[in-house]
């Protein structure tokens, strides 16, 4: 989902950037960049960027193995992704603050998860996603994304069926849509999700993002057919339908909630529950 910050965060989040960068001895420049997860925020500095994001002060301290400092020490390096160069962590009474300093890299494909427009990218591209997806593969993940308790919940409240009692999982990104790509050439950004995922998922989730731009998405399921086609494949595009279909309850993506409908649909056999449903075709009608 895309969120935007409100004032008081952005207040907050501006002066914990500006704190982090006091403390690290570094100069920024240029514009202050708000994330699409309305939480954290991000400067250039010289070839750098130094990103500080903000969560609850019980998430303190970062979990090992997880996050950007876990992808740093347990991702592949031929992964592309700008690279960790330095951390730090702090709390007040209320919030815990991360600051990292990645590689500065171009913009990302989309200024938002769901693509809007055809990016033309080429062969070599997608080459490039499908072996950074089978490289991080072959990381050890330490947690589930999204959770089973959460998967257990969604699949009848948004789709209309029981949840799988068990999921296939394998190390992913587990956030892969447009705002966190960039083109010419690839880079994932943001490892915050990142852990075991539904077989699956990852690919799921890009397609899922990509439904308002046909050609796109036919790419998607041309390149990832033979996982996305898989029994556990399917899976995983019930779980990237899930997530996409919460967000249009909660008033996100609604030009694609009709399509999202109709793909759940295809998927499992059965009309969506009511309520959402009828949200779906409200926000078709937009």
């Amino acid at each position: 989902m895309s969120f935007q910050p409100d004032d008081d965060t952005r207040h907050d989040l501006t002066q914990a950037h500006r704190r982090a960068a006091q403390f690290l001895g570094l100069a920024c420049a240029g514009p202050l960049v708000f994330g699409t997860s309305g939480t954290t925020a991000g400067r250039r500095t010289g070839n750098l960027w130094l990103r500080v994001s903000r969560g609850s002060r019980k998430r303190a301290p970062r979990s090992a193995g997880q996050g950007a400092l876990g992808a740093e020490q347990l991702v592949p390096p031929a992964v592309p992704r700008p690279r960790l160069h330095n951390t730090l962590d702090w709390t007040d009474t209320t919030w815990f603050y991360q600051a990292d300093v990645f590689d500065l890299v171009g913009p990302a494909v989309s200024p938002t998860p769901d693509l809007r427009d055809d990016p033309d990218l080429d062969g070599t591209w997608w080459t490039a996603l499908k072996d950074a997806l089978a490289s991080i593969a072959t990381a050890p993940g330490t947690k589930a994304t999204p959770r089973q308790s959460w998967i257990d919940d969604a699949f009848p409240r948004y789709l209309g069926i029981a949840a799988p009692a068990e999921i296939e999982r394998t190390t992913g990104h587990g956030d892969l849509q447009w705002a966190n790509v960039t083109a010419a050439p690839l880079k994932i950004l943001d490892w915050e999700r990142w852990g075991l995922v539904p077989v699956g998922y990852d690919p799921a989730v890009l397609w899922v993002s990509s439904l308002l731009v046909p050609d796109v998405a036919l790419r998607i399921r041309e390149e990832f057919g033979e996982v996305l086609e898989s029994p556990a494949g399917r899976v995983g595009q019930l779980v990237a339908l899930a997530e996409m279909l919460q967000a249009v309850d909660r008033g996100y993506y609604l030009e694609l909630a009709p399509i999202l409908t109709a793909r759940a649909r295809e998927l499992t056999g059965v009309a969506l529950p009511q309520g959402i449903a009828e949200g779906a075709q409200l926000g078709g009608c937009g």
